[in-house]
């Protein structure tokens, strides 16, 4: 089995959904740190007729301490909301599949969800029901496990029955090579793509949200991430 581990990011980039169709299992690190200072759990990137177009989600930490993942709760007062949700219409309003995924982006500012990590899980499940992705997702907080960098990952692997851990080349030198490879997991390190598909607005931006991707490429998106699919090992 080939496992893989992220934490739950906001509307995640392409890269992400890449690597999770790559593995048979994506653990997501829910019960890990949130971190103090700037963090794709709360932040993204889309595009708009001025370019890069961020979008930030508050959350509540004031006075909070460390807080796990799984306990971040999200500041919906104020208009936020409402500019984000009209921000995304002025962006994304004449790309080709938008109305298809409209309902969704409404749902998602809505208000419903108390907790960030709801919230991402919700757009993480629905972009990999769109881009056609079958592999098993895993929370780490149903695993029941209590350890902090590479004993977590090896205990992840032995808990899921897994040989293989896969990650992006770039975490290579966060990891203890040898550390895990001595408790019988071998490693595969993957470089990210870059794929590159019609967006609006002019010159291609790389490495946005993969609701970029849906948005302006519809069904074809999923066949679009891994035209650059390479062979693991």
């Amino acid at each position: 089995m080939i496992l893989s581990a992220n934490q739950p990011y906001f509307s995640p980039y392409p890269g992400f959904f890449y690597k999770a169709r790559l593995a048979d299992t994506l653990v997501l690190l829910d019960t890990v740190q949130f971190p103090r200072g700037f963090t794709w759990l709360t932040r993204n990137r889309f595009k708009n007729h001025l370019g890069t177009l961020w979008m930030s989600i508050p959350v509540w930490r004031k006075g909070l301490g460390f807080q796990g993942i799984d306990s971040v709760r999200i500041y919906w007062e104020g208009r936020w909301r409402r500019k984000y949700l009209a921000s995304l219409e002025t962006a994304y309003g004449n790309a080709p599949y938008y109305r298809d995924h409209q309902t969704f982006l409404e749902r998602i500012f809505s208000g419903e969800f108390e907790k960030l990590i709801d919230l991402n899980l919700t757009i993480i499940r629905y972009l990999l029901e769109y881009f056609h992705c079958t592999t098993e997702l895993v929370l780490l907080s149903e695993l029941g496990i209590d350890a902090k960098g590479d004993s977590l990952l090896i205990q992840i692997c032995k808990k899921m029955g897994a040989s293989r851990f896969m990650a992006q080349s770039a975490s290579k030198k966060y990891l203890d090579v040898e550390t895990i490879r001595d408790a019988g997991i071998h490693l595969d390190f993957i470089p990210p793509p870059t794929p590159v598909y019609p967006q609006l607005w002019g010159d291609f931006i790389p490495n946005l949200s993969a609701l970029d991707l849906a948005l302006n490429c519809g069904p074809k998106a999923g066949d679009i991430l891994m035209a650059e699919e390479r062979a693991i090992g």
